[in-house]
Formats: C-alpha cells, structure tokens, sequence
C-alpha cells in the first residue's frame, strides 16, 4: 500500500508555527471546551490532546514556560504529579485500558511536538492496539471525536 489518504490533517500539516508558544496561548484563553482544557490548576493544567494517539490522550501541562522538570518548584512538581495521578485514575475509571503510556518528550531530538514547554502525556492504551497501520503506516486511527474525550474526562475535574 503505498498510501493512505488523511485530507483532515492538512490543516494542522500546513498550519505556519505561531510566534507565541501553544501552550502559553492557549493557557491565555478563556474557552476551555474549544481548546480542550479539562481543568485550571494554580501552576498546571490538563488538555485534551489535538492529535491524539489513542482515545482518552491527554497530557498536564506545566502553567509556567519550563522546559526542564530540575527547573520546576516544589509547588509545580507536587501538582504536575498530583494531576497525572488524577488523571491516570479518570482515563482507567472511564476508559478501562489494558495500560496507560506516562511520558515526557524533553527537546527536539526526543521527539517533542511542543519544544520549550514541560508537558506529561498519558496515552491510554489496549491490548494489540499497535498493529500496521501505526507501525508501518505511522498513522493513528482514533475512533472518538475529541469533543467526546473532553466531556468524558471533565466530569472527573469539577
């Protein structure tokens, strides 16, 4: 197969990259359900990821722009944990995996999407859930629109 059609992705795909940073803009705003902020906390919060790997990918995103866990306060620490934890809870509660991914992209050269800023993803994931399509294909099939994933794991962040 020599290829695989996603005309979807084009926008993010041909999207210019802002001047300011994603996550200090979007923390800027005040429509969490449009940007997919599920909760505020006074030094992080957790989004909804836009281009999820898996249903129910959300990531805890650090208020401040750090780039470095050494870099963060004792206050920052304790609640990026704290909500991580919080979060691994609602996805297993809600979702029901077979097991979640916890991890941190740190630079460019490892892969992070969002350079500068300290963000935690959690990717819920199942059994046999990786077959050729993500591995050879490296496209992700998400069967749950976004604005679902955000109102199922609001309800775990009153």
């Amino acid at each position: 197969m020599d290829r695989i059609y996603a005309p979807w992705r084009a926008a993010y795909l041909n999207k210019t990259q802002p001047d300011e940073c994603l996550f200090c803009g979007v923390l800027k705003t005040t429509e969490d359900e449009r940007t997919g902020i599920i909760h505020r906390g006074a030094h992080c919060f957790v989004i909804v990821n836009a281009y999820p790997y898996s249903n129910g990918h959300v990531m805890v995103v650090c208020n401040r722009h750090v780039d470095k866990f050494h870099e963060l306060t004792g206050d920052e620490a304790s609640e990026l944990i704290g909500l991580v934890a919080k979060c691994e809870k609602a996805i297993l509660d809600d979702y029901e995996p077979g097991g979640i991914n916890i991890g941190a992209n740190l630079g460019r050269s490892a892969g992070a999407g969002v350079i500068g800023h300290l963000h935690i993803h959690l990717v819920p994931r199942w059994h046999g859930d990786t077959n050729f399509i993500t591995a050879v294909g490296e496209t992700r099939v998400i069967s749950e629109d976004l604005a679902d994933t955000y109102k199922r794991l609001k309800t775990y962040f009153p």
